[in-house]
C-alpha cells in the first residue's frame, strides 16, 4: 500500500510518498502564497524520487487543518481531485496532530499551536500514550493571551510546538514549567502525515473523497473583511 500525503495548511507546502516501508520520498517549500504553483511539481518530484507511478498510489492523505484558508483549500482540492481521478480512498489528518507527532516521545503535555493570523492561534493539547500521542483537547482558535492563561491555570509541565508558539513566544516564555518551541517544530510535516495516515489505513479509517471536509474553525479573512465593511 502506497500513500501520497499532501500538506498545505500553513505557509509551508509539502508532500510525501510512503507505506509499510516508511517514507520513501518527501519535499517541502515555503514561498509565500505560491501553494498552487508549487504543489503539482512537488508531487511529480516525490513520485520520481520514490520511483512509483501515480496509478500505484492506494490512498491519498491530506492535512485537513486547521490552517490558513487559501493554502488549506489548495491542498484539499488537489488531494480530492487525485483521489477521484484514481478512484481511491482518502484519509484526513489534523495539522495540529502533525505538529505534535514528532514530539511523541516527550512526557510533558504537548501544546501544538499554529499561527492563525489576526492575533489568534489554532491549538490543541496532547499526551504521550503507548505507541504515540493522544489528543486531549479539541482543536480550537483563541488569542495567545487566552492560551497562555489556560496553560498557566493548568500548571502542567508543557512543551510548546508550532509556528504559533514561536510567533507569540513572548506570551509563553515566562510561564513556569513551559518549554518553548524550537524552529524545527514550526510546521506540519508531510512525512508525519504519511506515517499517521498509514496507521489509520491499517485500521481502515478511510473516507470517500466526496465526504472529506476541511477543518477551518473560522471564516476566511476576506469574508470577515467584507462583513465589517457592510457594518460601516
Amino acid at each position: 500500500m502506497l500513500i501520497l500525503g499532501i500538506e498545505s495548511a500553513t505557509s509551508q507546502v509539502g508532500c510525501a510518498i510512503g507505506g509499510h516501508e516508511g517514507v520513501l520520498a518527501s519535499t517541502h517549500s515555503s514561498r509565500g502564497k505560491r501553494h498552487a504553483e508549487n504543489l503539482t511539481p512537488q508531487i511529480d518530484f516525490v513520485r520520481q524520487q520514490a520511483r512509483v507511478e501515480l496509478d500505484e498510489i492506494s490512498v491519498v492523505a491530506v492535512d485537513i487543518g486547521p490552517g490558513l484558508y487559501t493554502g488549506l483549500r489548495v491542498g484539499v482540492a488537489a488531494a480530492i481531485s487525485i483521489a477521484f481521478g484514481l478512484g481511491i480512498p482518502m484519509i484526513g489528518v489534523s495539522s495540529l496532530d502533525l505538529i505534535a507527532y514528532p514530539a511523541r516521545h516527550c512526557q510533558k503535555l504537548i501544546v501544538a499551536a499554529i499561527d492563525a493570523r489576526r492575533d489568534e492561534i489554532f491549538h490543541a493539547s496532547y499526551r504521550q500514550v503507548p505507541g504515540g500521542i493522544q489528543r486531549v483537547s479539541d482543536p480550537t482558535v483563541s488569542s495567545p493571551q487566552d492560551l497562555s492563561a489556560e496553560i498557566q491555570a493548568q500548571g502542567n509541565e508543557t512543551l510548546m510546538v508550532g509556528d504559533g508558539a514561536i510567533r507569540y513566544a513572548d506570551q509563553f516564555e515566562n510561564l513556569r514549567g513551559v518549554e518553548p518551541a524550537e524552529p524545527g517544530s514550526a510546521y506540519p510535516s508531510a512525512s508525519s502525515l504519511v506515517q499517521l495516515a498509514h496507521a489509520k489505513a491499517l485500521r481502515e479509517e478511510f473516507v470517500n473523497p466526496s465526504e472529506l471536509k476541511p477543518l477551518y474553525l473560522r471564516k476566511p479573512d476576506a469574508l470577515e473583511i467584507n462583513k465589517q465593511r457592510r457594518r460601516m
